[in-house]
């Protein structure tokens, strides 16, 4: 199933986090061809966190960017070795599997990655220089060379070369003379001389080629306290898989670099690219969890968004630019990206995107239980400030109504009292995010400016923070490079406002609300800040110079 996010705007209100959960919940149920998931992209006011905790539902989580990232790549399905499984293993997987890379485990701890590269690497220099010295498993020999152990040793790990005992007796005494003091492993047919003298020395390990499966041994090895391996295959096959028979930990070479599974997916196939390897493994901060190849990096993939109460490339997700947006739900002016091909838009000029959500779920036929209902009802009443907002349609006083049934709330104006009386006292509560939380940044007659807005129960809540919140505003302007910064706080029983402003020469004295203070306006009957408060900054705006 393919992952379809949801998300609301950069400063996600109730109704943006209300709408996207919803949303989320009713695509999933009438599509089970993709997941749909509903995110948020900033934290959450305390408004909306306490509704979700008192529902007892979790909030969407927080994402940082749609970005294409390792994990939508990353191959986490594999077949993987013991490092000390026998290289035969190895080449017969890169042979069954068509794999480009094998991951190394132990007890699923990660101990490396091999490929055909150093496969070989390996093979090459053995073959190049003098006689090469291997360190043997005898437990592999079983496991690769047809065969069956005469006598077995407690031995571990051998490290020995390989000499067959082809040659005259004689001659062969003196070849392992002048391999001394290394003992090789000897690989022979069932000749007595020979292989009384290998046993005299201790020989570590003698693999028996050439001999019938019940043929008696033609030399005495009551006294050797080697190994005795008995191969049913020929000599020359016989050297071939021991050689196979080497553990494949011993093909390692250099570590790859590792790699985050959130990295970016333009970061990881620059980093491969610049690297010796076939592969990269990938973590999870400690756990791995698979690998990447070259093959993993042939397409980019692009990451399904459905956007939900904005439409505006500035006020949504990280790194939408690189995504498909495949459907909008709004009530905003519509300012949307080209998009690659039709999308479905649900847009309306409502007071709550949760009203449009409501309205999809009468599209759709779904039937909204108790809790779908709640969160709906929460999105409208917080969005339409208990539907007394100027934005408030008689769309969303129907849905709120029907809602209310639903959710078994008897008294709307009440609950939405109790909403908006949950939150904390502002002088409790960090200004940065009071401010931040629901800031809206604008652009007209050339002027950068930013209006955030909370709601309160009384405008004794802001007396004792006044100075803070002015010294906040003053900073999230510079850090915006804004040139005015605002900060509308409603109190929703009395239904009036209170702004307050940066210094703005001429322009804040314009304003047609009378100053009770320096930088302090009172704003009677004013609830909406795009209805009611942004046209009279635009004109003062465009009136003054």
């Amino acid at each position: 199933m393919k992952k379809i996010y949801v998300t609301g705007h950069r400063n996600p209100d109730l109704d943006s986090v209300a709408s996207a959960w919803a949303y989320a919940n009713l695509k999933n149920i009438v599509d089970d061809q993709n997941e749909y998931i509903p995110i948020r992209i900033g934290p959450l006011n305390d408004t909306t966190k306490i509704e979700f905790q008192k529902l007892n539902i979790e909030a969407p989580a927080f994402v940082k960017d749609v970005r294409a990232k390792v994990r939508d790549v990353v191959i986490t399905d594999f077949n993987h070795l013991h490092p000390d499984d026998p290289i035969f293993n190895l080449v017969k997987l890169f042979r069954d599997r068509h794999s480009s890379v094998v991951p190394l485990l132990d007890n699923g701890k990660f101990s490396g990655l091999l490929s055909l590269d150093e496969i070989t690497s390996f093979f090459l220099k053995e073959n190049a220089g003098k006689r090469p010295t291997y360190r043997f498993y005898p437990e592999n020999f079983g496991k690769v060379i047809r065969g069956k152990f005469v006598k077995e040793a407690s031995s571990r790990c051998i490290e020995a070369h390989i000499i067959t005992g082809a040659m005259e007796y004689e001659r062969f005494k003196k070849r392992i003379e002048s391999l001394l003091p290394t003992l090789p492993v000897l690989v022979i047919g069932n000749r007595k001389r020979h292989l009384e003298y290998a046993i005299s020395k201790q020989i570590p390990a003698i693999i028996l080629t050439g001999l019938e499966e019940d043929e008696e041994i033609a030399a005495d090895y009551s006294s050797y306290n080697g190994i005795i391996y008995q191969s049913y295959e020929d000599t020359a096959e016989t050297i071939r898989l021991l050689r196979m028979s080497l553990p494949v930990y011993q093909l390692l070479q250099n570590s790859p670099p590792k790699i985050e599974v959130d990295a970016l997916f333009d970061d990881a196939k620059r980093m491969l690219a610049e690297s010796e390897f076939r592969g990269l493994p990938v973590f999870d901060e400690q756990e791995f969890i698979g690998f990447v190849t070259r093959r993993c990096f042939l397409e980019k993939p692009k990451r399904k968004v459905i956007l939900v109460d904005h439409n505006e490339l500035n006020q949504s997700v990280d790194g939408l630019d690189e995504a498909n947006i495949v459907e909008i739900i709004d009530h905003h002016r519509l300012d949307a990206e080209k998009t690659a091909q039709p999308i479905f838009i649900a847009s309306e000029p409502v007071g709550s995107t949760c009203t449009i959500v409501y309205h999809q779920y009468l599209r759709w036929g779904v039937p909204i239980d108790q809790l779908t209902a709640k969160v709906l009802l929460a999105g409208i009443i917080a969005d339409t400030v208990i539907l007394k907002s100027p934005t408030t349609t008689n769309q969303d006083i129907s849905a709120a109504f029907v809602l209310s049934k639903f959710a078994d709330v008897e008294d709307v104006k009440q609950y939405g009292e109790q909403l908006f009386g949950s939150s904390g006292v502002l002088k409790n509560e960090d200004i940065e995010q009071v401010i931040s939380g629901d800031f809206k940044i604008y652009n007209e007659s050339g002027i950068r400016f930013g209006i955030g807005q909370v709601e309160v129960t009384t405008f004794d809540q802001i007396e004792d923070v006044k100075g803070e919140i002015h010294r906040q505003l003053e900073f999230t302007r510079r850090n915006n490079a804004l040139q005015w910064a605002m900060l509308l706080v409603t109190d929703v029983i009395k239904e009036d406002s209170i702004l307050i402003a940066t210094g703005y020469p001429k322009r804040e004295k314009a304003l047609g609300y009378p100053m009770i203070e320096p930088g302090v306006f009172l704003l009677k009957g004013v609830l909406s800040r795009k209805k009611q408060l942004l046209p009279e900054i635009v004109r003062v705006l465009e009136e003054v110079v």
